[in-house]
């Protein structure tokens, strides 16, 4: 276990990933990303899971790039196929057609912090820390901006981006960057009870929504209503929505087909 990069456990539709280079603080080798991309696509078609928990091993969640593999390689070509490949990752979270959780101890810096903003929901441990500190090392985090800028202000992104300090699980939360913060020892728990309700519901409404809610949300008002109605009439045309209805008129439990 402890050579493999990408830990991937299966149980009642709830797929947890596991990114395993504690010694390294779980960074973004390229090959952890290409891991974590091959898994993805696998996930995408796979009508079993129902959403994703994302989580790191040991002291932290994810420090960002891994900048020692970075230097030792030390060409431009390397560094262009690092963020492009970091670029794509964060693409296949934000279109997958099922949730993804981010499930945050410790540290969640850089890129770290970049997959967070990625994910569709976060809890955060109360001891956890974010960071976007690329400005303390002469390298501006301009990848890290582009999830960042989706999730939290402009002045809340540009504090992280030109400040490059670490913030606690608490402003991370005020700024829109996590959900959740709870207990260091109440984390697994509550990331398992939300990762279950989302498991619970249809698999085929659930990527409707989320597909349909990232083509919105950058359309003028008159525009997204009538991309969501289209949604929403494809939507009823579905057999869960019609189980889902039936079950709800006759006060019972659905039984989803994810179709």
């Amino acid at each position: 276990m402890s050579d493999t990069l990408l830990i991937r456990e299966d149980n009642d539709g709830i797929c947890t990933l596991t990114l395993n280079r504690p010694d390294a603080y779980n960074s973004l080798s390229l090959e952890l990303m290409q891991a974590l991309i091959t898994t993805f696509d696998e996930i995408a078609d796979d009508i079993s899971v129902r959403v994703i928990v994302l989580k790191g091993s040991g002291r932290g969640f994810c420090s960002g790039h891994d900048l020692k593999q970075m230097l030792g390689e030390g060409e431009e070509a390397y560094y262009q196929c690092t963020f492009d490949t970091c670029s794509t990752l964060m693409q296949r979270v934000v279109n997958l057609p099922i949730p993804v959780i981010a499930q945050i101890h410790g540290v969640a810096t850089a890129a770290g912090c970049q997959l967070v903003a990625s994910c569709d929901l976060a809890l955060a441990s109360e001891k956890s820390r974010f960071a976007t500190p690329g400005v303390n090392i002469g390298l501006f985090c301009s990848t890290p901006m582009v999830a960042l800028s989706r999730v939290v202000t402009k002045k809340h992104a540009m504090e992280m981006l030109l400040l490059g300090d670490m913030i606690g699980a608490e402003r991370a939360w005020e700024m829109g960057l996590v959900n959740w913060v709870v207990a260091d020892d109440e984390l697994e728990q509550k990331t398992a009870e939300v990762a279950a309700k989302v498991a619970a519901s249809s698999r085929k409404a659930i990527s409707i929504g989320k597909q349909a809610y990232a083509r919105q949300i950058d359309k003028p008002l008159a525009e997204a209503y009538a991309e969501c109605s289209k949604v929403m009439t494809g939507n009823m045309m579905t057999h869960d929505a019609g189980e889902g209805i039936d079950a709800f008129i006759n006060k019972r439990k659905p039984e989803w087909q994810h179709r």
